[in-house]
């Protein structure tokens, strides 16, 4: 199956035109599930509360609409970053297939100043059908957390699903090691350029990348252009967790040997 990782440049509070953005660069670069950044409908560096209430919006809004649209038209899914407006506001991603939005994960681990402006997410980390197999998402710092990765894998999942606004270099590679940890793919999309706003300036530095279970990665954007990277994989190398003769990873985990808090 085709994948793609679809490496943005979003403006700020711009959503219509970095959805158009999005779908362009998607309708260009055929494949059957895209991963686009984290908050690629908003932009990043909120300078204050009211800037996320107004760019914030529900999981039937405009943005997700356009992008359920796309997914309708070209029978594909789509993994979408956006601001969140629920009870309360979250740094949220959508899973959109053909048949609408399938399911919806809430960042979890929070960087930085996102603290100010986005609830913690309160859903765990599912894990969804698709018709190719099970897809999880984690947003940007979640990679720092191996918990999050394995949480994943430990519910099925043959892909991780990763939209990102990664602005510290440590990531892409570290990717090859949650993947070979897990035995899973990641698509990990980030965005480029730069926003300054309230006194506060952030460059994302891009490199969005697809890395198998075996640590591979077998497509890795550079950090200055969108672009899109895509790879044609074989979940089935997810769903063979044996290492060697004596050694399944996840059947030679030892839980009750392990200090959870």
């Amino acid at each position: 199956m085709l994948v793609a990782a679809v490496q943005t440049r979003p403006r700020f509070g711009e959503p219509s035109s970095n959805v158009r953005q999005a779908i362009t660069m998607m309708e260009n670069a055929p494949a059957e599930i895209y991963v686009l950044p984290e908050l690629c409908t908003s932009g990043y560096v909120f300078a204050e509360q009211s800037e996320v209430e107004k760019l914030a919006e529900p999981i039937d809004g405009p943005s997700i609409k356009a992008f359920t649209e796309f997914a309708a038209r070209r029978g594909v899914y789509v993994v979408a970053g956006f601001a969140e407006r629920a009870e309360r506001i979250y740094n949220s991603s959508a899973l959109i297939g053909p048949e609408g939005v399938i399911g919806v994960y809430r960042k979890i681990h929070l960087f930085d100043r996102e603290n100010l402006f986005f609830a913690p997410g309160d859903k765990g980390f599912p894990v969804f059908e698709t018709r190719f197999g099970k897809v999880g998402m984690m947003i940007c710092f979640d990679w720092f957390f191996p918990e999050s990765a394995r949480s994943l894998a430990l519910g099925g999942a043959d892909i991780i699903a990763h939209p990102s606004n990664l602005v510290l270099p440590f990531c892409p590679d570290a990717m090859v090691t949650r993947c070979l940890e897990n035995r899973v793919f990641a698509i990990t999309a980030n965005r480029v350029g730069e926003e300054s706003r309230g006194g506060h300036t952030l460059s994302f530095i891009g490199q969005s990348e697809i890395v198998r279970p075996d640590g591979v990665i077998v497509k890795r954007l550079g950090g200055i252009d969108p672009g899109v990277a895509m790879a044609d994989i074989d979940l089935a190398r997810a769903r063979h967790k044996r290492l060697n003769a004596f050694n399944d990873l996840m059947a030679s985990r030892r839980p009750e040997q392990y200090r959870l808090q």
